[in-house]
């Protein structure tokens, strides 16, 4: 009978929970890195981690990080249990983290569908021998080494009796927290940390391997157990008492007696006076039956691990029923729910359909009841719109912690000291624009890492510096956008030294003088495409790439990037991107029997104006005058080659768009009014048009394009 157990629905579980594991594990590390060495409260939660990992990568299969996170547990082991002077708190950082990058490398192979096939030798050699110099630390100052952090491979979860006079005997009942998944892998991971001590184990349900079922039996009515062993009751319940999960662990002794009559109080036998000599043999002859048929059913001592290949289990079948119990928190797909955003975009559409029917605008048509169930619906739409897009809200907290490893990382590969500053991190963005911008936060850390902060600490006194860097990372809401700060109190820039380079590289004509270009306008040049400032190439910079894809990034979710910069002072890096690229305000306009849709935001003001305050340049550039302000106007028609005649060149509706402080002017011939757009991207197969961000569909029906408005006022610049 020796099958074996399912892991379906196991390795998501397994990802997701030694992944935070792995964050958190990182979070402190950083955290504590600068210090002497790890507090005894890091130290615990480090081994906490490591042996769930290690516990779980076991049942999982996954040898390789098994043993990495086996030996790196040895080390706070003796660190926990010894409490060793001079241990190199450097190199155990280090350490640390190249036990982080291999399991998360081996977790990204996993999701892939691949095997994670990592050779952790070598890296398991360097810890050991960073182990051996901590034991040898802990003999050299008189103390006496641990015994060892013994590790049993998960080879069988039904431990065979053996008879000991040493022997406790303990009944012990875990409650996890109602919000807990796959609570059946926990009691599977606790089954397996009791091995190591258990001389007799039992446990229900004792199908916790086969049946995902048995999770809703074991949040209901807690996991039980049955221990037979030498260990004190202290050491059972650190065993067990792994999982941040675990609500409560209720642990006591019982007698030999108590602990044979197994889960259910022995019960004195009954004798039947009444029933017939008939009667009584058919109920014998039942009752052999099914404990006949209960002999076929897995029981522990089944579940034997074979060699497998991981994530292609066999499933046994076998089945518990039990009610649901409701939990508050559950986990969704992403793609899911990218799915229901698509259907409220839908809803938003159909809506609109519905109201601006031309069925409806009969004269002396009745309405008011529409109206009033109108009104209803677009309540309701709006609410259960905002509640979607809430869901796909996420905190920046973990992108900006990342960038602490990476600041990390790479300033000590630079040999410089910097510190990080983070200030509002709780600032929620949509999930699809945290995932475009962490690629170009880390370069743009990067960058102030190594062009911003002075090559040495020396360089920074003399400047009037503390000689510690600083890079601060900083996010805020501000009209309908989220604002991404990197900012750096280096060297700056030189603004002549680039103007200088973007003429070596042809980026600028020769004729044209640093007087003509303003300091954002020449910051600008090293988002270009091969643009570099630096002399020589490193392993971090250097070679020209980086920023162009920054930009690039950034470009593809309607957001910009801002630079500005002070010589001596250092430097600042803005992202400004939307909230979320799915549904915005927008006001529809009409020219030339085309039909374009403009953010709402982005609209300062409409007005007419005529023939005298529209000002035409020789070379065919257009002004008009506000409030003695002149300001470029972009012609839609021949932007985009729409056929439209004009009488006089003011006639139309004039509206005045702004986008990073700037400002540019179009022409509409009528405005449709404004209404709630289902952002739709533009098919691959078109070509990239300057100045259209997507496309919608209104509600007559019909399509409209959605208007960057900082695309043209680039395409006008250029």
């Amino acid at each position: 009978m020796a099958e074996e157990f399912n892991t379906d629905g196991m390795v998501d579980m397994y990802l997701f929970e030694n992944g935070q594991l792995l964050e958190q594990l990182e979070a402190i590390t950083l955290e504590q890195k600068d210090s002497d060495g790890f507090d005894e409260v890091a130290i615990n939660e480090f081994f906490r981690a490591m042996h769930t990992i290690k516990g779980s990568s076991g049942i999982m299969m996954f040898d390789n990080i098994t043993k990495l996170a086996h030996k790196l547990e040895d080390v706070f082991y003796y660190l926990r249990e010894a409490h060793p002077d001079n241990v190199p708190h450097l190199e155990l950082v280090e350490h640390i983290f190249q036990v982080s990058d291999f399991i998360s490398a081996e977790f990204d192979k996993i999701r892939e569908g691949n095997d994670p096939d990592g050779d952790s030798t070598e890296l398991v050699a360097q810890i050991d021998e960073f182990l051996e110099r901590i034991k040898n630390g802990i003999t050299d100052s008189g103390k006496e080494v641990p015994k060892e952090n013994e590790y049993v491979a998960p080879n069988q979860f039904y431990i065979a009796p053996v008879s000991s006079s040493e022997s406790h005997f303990y009944r012990i009942v875990i409650n996890y927290k109602s919000d807990t998944m796959m609570a059946n892998l926990r009691a599977y991971s606790a089954v397996y940390a009791l091995g190591e001590v258990a001389e007799d184990l039992q446990y229900i349900p004792e199908d916790i391997a086969s049946n995902e079922k048995s999770a809703d039996i074991i949040l209901c009515d807690g996991f039980k157990m049955l221990l037979q062993t030498q260990a004190s009751m202290d050491e059972v319940r650190n065993l067990v008492d792994n999982s941040s999960e675990v609500d409560t662990i209720d642990i006591s002794e019982c007698s030999i007696d108590e602990f044979m009559s197994g889960f259910e109080p022995a019960s004195s036998p009954v004798i039947d006076l009444e029933s017939d000599v008939n009667t009584i043999k058919k109920r014998e002859i039942e009752k052999e039956e099914k404990q006949q048929k209960k002999k076929d059913e897995p029981v522990p001592g089944d579940y034997v691990i074979q060699p497998k290949q991981p994530g292609k289990p066999k499933v046994l079948a076998k089945h518990n029923e039990k009610k649901d119990k409701q939990q508050s928190f559950i986990s969704v797909s992403i793609s899911k729910m990218d799915s229901l955003m698509d259907l409220i975009g839908e809803i938003v559409i159909a809506e609109s359909v519905v109201l601006q029917n031309p069925d409806l605008q009969v004269p002396g048509l009745n309405l008011s009841n529409f109206n009033k169930a109108a009104r209803q619906l677009t309540k309701f739409t709006s609410e259960l719109q905002d509640v979607i897009m809430s869901m796909r809200m996420m905190p920046l907290t973990n992108t900006f912690q990342k960038m602490n490893r990476i600041i990390f990382d790479t300033s000590r590969k630079l040999g410089k000291n910097i510190a990080l500053e983070i200030v509002g991190e709780n600032t929620e963005v949509d999930k699809s624009i945290i995932e475009h911008i962490s690629d170009p936060l880390m370069h743009l850390v990067r960058n102030s890492v190594d062009h911003g902060i002075e090559d040495t600490p020396d360089d920074r006194v003399q400047a009037g510096k503390p000689a510690q860097g600083k890079v601060t990372l900083e996010a805020k809401n501000e009209g309908g956008k989220v604002f991404i700060i990197v900012r750096d109190d280096g060297k700056g820039m030189d603004p002549k030294k680039i103007f200088n380079k973007a003429q070596e590289n042809g980026l600028i004509s020769d004729k044209m003088v640093l007087s003509d270009f303003t300091n954002k306008e020449i910051y600008q040049y090293i988002t270009y495409p091969g643009f570099s400032t630096k002399e020589t190439v490193t392993e971090v910079s250097g070679r020209g790439v980086g920023m162009d894809v920054v930009v690039k990034n950034i470009q593809q979710i309607g957001g910009r990037l801002d630079i500005d910069s002070v010589e001596g002072e250092g430097s600042v890096f803005t992202m400004k991107i939307p909230l979320t690229l799915a549904i915005i305000e927008g006001i529809v306009l009409e020219l030339a029997s085309s039909t374009f849709v403009v953010e709402s935001n982005s609209v300062k003001e409409f007005f007419s104006a005529d023939d005298a305050e529209i000002i035409t340049e020789p070379n065919g550039e257009e002004y008009v005058v506000i409030r003695d302000e002149y300001c470029p106007i972009v012609r839609l028609e021949q932007q985009y080659h729409l056929n439209l005649e004009r009488r006089v060149k003011s006639q139309g509706i004039i509206i005045v768009l702004e986008h990073e402080s700037q400002k540019v002017c179009i022409f509409a011939d009528r405005l449709m009014g404004q209404q709630e757009i289902v952002v739709k991207p533009i098919p691959t197969y078109i070509k990239k048009v300057d100045g259209i961000s997507g496309c919608t569909q209104l509600g007559d029906g019909s399509l409209a394009l959605i208007l960057d408005v900082g695309g043209l006022i680039q395409a006008e610049r250029s």
